[in-house]
């Protein structure tokens, strides 16, 4: 993407950048009901590099743009699951460029961090209801085995 205005001032917002790129998820309601709805045509050129990026990332097992891909793959599909990825990219992009700061990769183990206290918070709902008070301690760290 070539511009000699900063991305900020050209697009307000990231919305606004990925909806020209052609990567922003579709939005179709009817009846109250949201619905699958088709990405925007956008730019074909960027959205071609965004999503063959997006396929790198995605075997990456290093990053944080393989983690959210692995994660979206089994409920969404492959192909919906990359162009989730590449609207990440688009976003990232944008605020690097925005911002002038280096990109602060969030890891492969965000997911995992996020939905672990998730599940702790659902499951000491669940006993509370039951009529149970629970207290969580965490566990020492296991120490390592000497070789």
């Amino acid at each position: 993407m070539r511009t000699d205005k900063e991305p900020g001032q050209r697009f307000p917002r990231h919305k606004h950048l990925a909806s020209w790129a052609g990567v922003c998820p579709g939005n179709k309601q009817s009846g109250g009901k949201r619905l699958s709805g088709k990405t925007t045509k956008g730019s074909v050129r960027l959205r071609a590099a965004l999503t063959e990026a997006a396929w790198a990332n995605a075997r990456s097992t290093t990053g944080y743009l393989g983690a959210q891909f692995r994660r979206l793959a089994p409920l969404l599909g492959r192909l919906k699951a990359l162009v989730a990825a590449a609207h990440s990219l688009i976003v990232i992009i944008y605020h690097v460029l925005r911002e002038h700061r280096p990109y602060a990769d969030l890891g492969p183990d965000y997911f995992a961090t996020l939905e672990a206290e998730r599940v702790e918070r659902h499951h000491v709902r669940r006993l509370n209801a039951l009529g149970y008070s629970v207290t969580l301690t965490p566990l020492p760290a296991p120490e390592p085995v000497p070789a």
